[in-house]
């Protein structure tokens, strides 16, 4: 029976030495955003995929979903959060998450591309950052949702004034809400994937948002007016959940978080590109298109900076700092 036994080890080792090793299929990466097709999400997003399947083939596969397919933003960072999706795209959301993104939800406190950047070095990585990994959360890059601007089927809008009784949908972050309430609408959250419907239907009178979200939702469909406010500039962040972003191995992690920054360039080029291309299709579409009286949503916007100073201390600092950094 020994005899038997022994034979059958020997050969079994045999044959595992002799057989070539099983292909290990590469780990799979979940990456979820609310953008349509054509949108700057969309774009970044395949992009980074696509550098970084080229990056780590074998090794990682990142795979897209677009168009809310995974949830919208809210489900999407749950979803971080308990590892059913290992990464996002979101955008003003955050700023319910963490109380410091609320900066970002300051009318007219970005003023460029070049402004951003070193807002992003001074002020994002050394103190926002760190708030986002306190919730379980982790930042790999700033990317951008573009400057917004107001649609609508009533009226153009070129003062404050104008936008009184509007029912007027924005993203989920209380301080948009606050902003409109502030010009006199009556803004409601709501999810992206349920806007265009809410225009048709009269459920909502207007929205805000970029240019590429407009076009690429085809917002013009469903909307006469677009005065060009560009009363926030919104970054958007390529956004892993923690625990299970550290289970990777190092070597991957580091391809994935310097090909996230690595992006941005292109991030910043593309929407750039589509900021000019995308208006002219806007107004093709046959959208009446209106500029509007900055200084006045500047002065109307004062109390907002004050709400959000009271009502977030720590906020202060880095708002005065981003300031500077515009000078």
């Amino acid at each position: 029976m020994k005899a038997i036994l022994a034979t059958l080890c020997a050969a079994a080792a045999a044959l595992a030495f002799s057989a070539p090793a099983a292909a290990q299929s590469p780990i799979e990466l979940k990456l979820g955003h609310v953008g349509e097709p054509g949108s700057i999400f969309q774009l970044s997003s395949d992009e980074y995929a696509k550098r970084v399947n080229q990056k780590l083939a074998g090794k990682v596969k990142i795979v897209t979903y677009g168009s809310s397919q995974l949830g919208g933003d809210k489900e999407l960072i749950q979803k971080l959060k308990l590892g059913t999706v290992d990464m996002a795209v979101p955008s003003t959301v955050m700023s319910s998450e963490v109380d410091l993104y609320g900066i970002f939800e300051l009318p007219y406190m970005v003023k460029d591309r070049e402004h951003m950047k070193r807002i992003e070095k001074e002020v994002f990585w050394p103190a926002l950052e760190p708030a986002t990994e306190k919730k379980g959360l982790k930042v790999l890059a700033v990317w951008e949702n573009g400057y917004r601007h107001i649609t609508n089927n009533k009226r153009p809008v070129r003062v404050p004034k104008d936008l009184e009784g509007f029912k007027l949908r924005v993203p989920e972050g209380k301080w948009r809400v606050k902003m409109f309430q502030e010009y006199g609408a009556n803004p409601s959250p709501m999810k992206f994937s349920e806007l265009f419907t809410a225009l048709q239907t009269g459920v909502m009178d207007g929205q805000e948002n970029p240019f590429t979200q407009i076009y690429s939702a085809k917002l013009q469909e469903v909307q006469k007016y677009l005065s060009l406010s560009g009363h926030v500039y919104t970054p958007a962040y390529l956004l892993v959940g923690k625990t299970k972003y550290e289970q990777l191995p190092a070597d991957v992690r580091k391809v994935l978080e310097d090909t996230a920054k690595e992006v941005q360039a292109f991030v910043y080029a593309t929407a750039e590109k589509q900021e000019s291309e995308l208006l002219g299709k806007l107004k093709a579409a046959g959208m009446q298109v209106n500029e509007v009286d900055k200084n006045a949503f500047i002065a109307a916007s004062k109390g907002i900076y004050d709400d959000f100073a009271k009502d977030v201390p720590a906020a202060k600092p880095l708002i005065e700092k981003a300031v500077a950094l515009g000078k």
